[in-house]
């Protein structure tokens, strides 16, 4: 067989060159879109841990998302994993936007009416400020921002009880219905979500929340 010459291997090298550069511009379009990026689950001890944070309190904070002061005095606002909570709200935006369409998804998945889902979105939102205010609490995050909003995914740790999101599932007050990554602790992606789903099949029984506006 006859050896590849130097200009035939600087050929494939830079063949290689390109097709990388494609697809990072690729990439960076589907960013520009506004749309979704895909992550892979997140395996554990990949997250930055930050003590002593504060619920700061701002008026499009939601169920499932909100402004959070960290003990350096920087403000962010989160997500929670695993979870989406109806919107606490009718809106509508310039441009002739508005927040209906999502707010029937949410209450087709959750066999409820419009109406009842946003109720369920006020009581989401009260939980979670409840639950917060009660003191200092923890934040894991990656800064993982798949909508390019500076939205990042985070677990949660209130001061006492539960992960933030397992409360919510357990209270009926979410859907199951975001990115899911392995815990802080290392449970994998597959067992939290057995876990949740055990969850929320038994605040459907207790008729729990938004579950309690459903049919059997």
């Amino acid at each position: 067989m006859a050896r590849r010459g130097p200009k035939g291997t600087w050929r494939v090298v830079l063949l290689l060159i390109a097709a990388v550069v494609l697809w990072l511009v690729e990439q960076g379009r589907d960013g520009a879109s506004g749309g979704p990026r895909p992550f892979p689950p997140l395996a554990s001890g990949t997250y930055e841990v930050f003590t002593g944070c504060r619920l700061e309190a701002h008026r499009q904070n939601d169920g499932d998302s909100f402004r959070i002061r960290l003990a350096d005095g920087r403000v962010e606002e989160f997500r929670l994993y695993y979870v989406d909570a109806p919107e606490s709200a009718f809106r509508s935006y310039a441009g002739g936007r508005d927040n209906h369409r999502r707010i029937s998804e949410q209450a087709r998945d959750l066999g409820i009416s419009d109406e009842q889902a946003v109720e369920i979105g006020r009581r989401a939102k009260q939980r979670v400020h409840d639950l917060l205010a009660r003191g200092a609490f923890t934040v894991h995050t990656a800064w993982d921002d798949p909508f390019n909003d500076r939205r990042y995914h985070a677990f949660i740790q209130p001061s006492t009880g539960p992960l933030l999101h397992e409360t919510l599932v357990r209270e009926g007050l979410v859907r199951i219905h975001t990115k899911p990554a392995d815990l802080p602790d290392g449970t994998p992606v597959k067992r939290r979500l057995a876990d949740l789903h055990e969850l929320e099949a038994a605040a459907r029984q207790a008729k729990q929340g938004a579950w309690a506006f459903s049919s059997p």
